[in-house]
């Protein structure tokens, strides 16, 4: 069997499509990079948006005018929440709701036991390994539909938290912890987030790791002083999902464990006095109700933080959810023009850092191959390559220097500290959408 996969959203999905691949070469299954050479497609979707959703129809109809016949199986958030208008879609034969890699192993007819080895043990795609730690979320955000599509929150194990990482780790210089809701990690254990990934950094030596979002005022001081002192080991970035500046919008957006100022505060001493860290965070332009007045304290906020990058989106209804009982919306345009501001910021924020950073020493990850060779950063910046590049998958210490469109360029000291045999060549076959650097 030939099987095409396709992933859409966030890194918790990403990490449920790595989980398939491996279990579909233990079972004799053959990955490939086209959907016209495959028998079989999987495309694990995303329902943030209605965008994202409209991506996922847009490519499973291309896929079938691709390749006569295809069978395709839709996974994830969307098909999670679908009421049937998904296999409707041409060539799906099965929707599986969330995560449930069973469930598409049954829907392709294979085996629940592995017939072989298949990817070497720990083994991913890309060149930094994703660890999903806990999965759905406690809270009820009005915008959101997560929730519904991933249920409760729950934790792993940490000692399989633990032995997963260390299988990882043998073929990734860096492992991304990632999850649905990641600051309530061990809540129902009475552990901590910061507990783990102390823990993960005792037993598991060499890798670098990095958290995915975590909420600013769920960074615990065990966390904190991770992030703040031992960049080595974990990356000293800290993406905190903000959504508004305004206290009035947070309130109808449903976040009520934080405010604007405590947001504030919350990053501003995790910042303080540390030399390198990237902050980032998401925001919803547009929000059901938000006035102009509510726009410019988030522009305010922006502005006042030393935030390096931003993600921002219009906001997007969700059926199901609260917001869209919340009363007439932004207009379109309006939302867009809000958005645009805030991305402004984000950008002159974004220059502003890496012009800081020029000059300076870095921890880079190479994640890119050739020509365009790239490389990641502990705090999060893409930084070119002369040649001669490191090879894929290295780890090197690097002096950053301005380059070719406003992108630093990393002058490496040494040839690098390969992990194990992760190179281009070693490494597994990456799936049709580029995997995160």
């Amino acid at each position: 069997m030939r099987v095409w996969l396709r992933t859409y959203g966030c890194r918790a999905n990403q990490a449920d499509t790595e989980q398939l691949r491996g279990a579909l070469v233990a079972r004799g299954a053959t990955l490939v990079s086209e959907a016209r050479d495959a028998d079989v497609a999987v495309f694990n979707s995303c329902a943030v948006t209605a965008e994202a959703e409209a991506d996922l129809r847009q490519g499973v109809r291309r896929a079938a005018r691709e390749r006569a016949g295809l069978a395709s199986v839709v996974m994830g958030c969307a098909a999670a929440l679908d009421r049937g208008t998904i296999a409707t879609l041409p060539g799906v034969s099965a929707v599986v709701a969330g995560g449930n890699v069973a469930g598409v192993l049954a829907a392709l007819d294979l085996p629940a036991k592995p017939a072989g080895r298949g990817l070497a043990a720990g083994a991913q795609s890309g060149v930094r390994a994703l660890l999903r730690i806990q999965d759905g979320c406690a809270e009820h955000c009005t915008f959101c539909a997560t929730t519904m599509a991933r249920g409760a929150h729950r934790s792993r194990d940490a000692g399989a938290v633990v032995a997963e990482a260390a299988s990882l780790a043998a073929w990734h210089p860096e492992v991304v912890i990632t999850g649905t809701h990641v600051g309530h990690y061990g809540r129902e254990t009475g552990t901590t987030l910061g507990a783990l990934v102390a823990r993960l950094v005792r037993e598991v030596p060499g890798v670098r790791f990095r958290l995915t979002s975590v909420e600013a005022t769920e960074v615990d001081p065990e966390l904190a002083a991770l992030l703040r002192h031992d960049s080595m080991r974990v990356a000293p970035h800290l993406h905190a999902p903000l959504q508004s500046g305004s206290d009035a919008v947070l309130r109808r957006m449903g976040r009520h464990w934080y405010r604007a100022a405590s947001y504030a505060r919350a990053v501003e001493a995790l910042v303080r006095h540390a030399p390198v860290f990237a902050l980032g965070a998401d925001v919803i332009a547009g929000f059901p109700g938000e006035t102009e007045a509510d726009h410019r304290e988030t522009v305010g906020l922006l502005e006042a933080l030393p935030f390096t990058y931003l993600h921002v989106f219009p906001y997007s209804a969700r059926p199901g959810t609260a917001a869209t009982r919340l009363g007439a919306p932004v207009e379109p345009a309006e939302a867009a023009r809000r958005a645009a501001e805030l991305r402004a910021i984000g950008e002159r924020k974004a220059a502003a850092w890496a012009a800081v950073r020029a000059g300076g020493r870095a921890d880079v990850v190479v994640t890119g191959t050739g020509r365009s060779c790239t490389g990641l950063t502990e705090d999060y910046l893409t930084v070119s390559f002369a040649d001669p590049a490191p090879r894929r998958g290295m780890r090197v210490a690097a002096r950053l220097a301005p380059g070719a469109g406003g992108r630093l360029e990393a002058v490496t000291d040494a040839p690098g500290m390969p992990v194990a045999a992760m190179t281009a060549e070693a490494m597994p076959a990456p799936d049709s959408v580029p995997a995160p650097a």
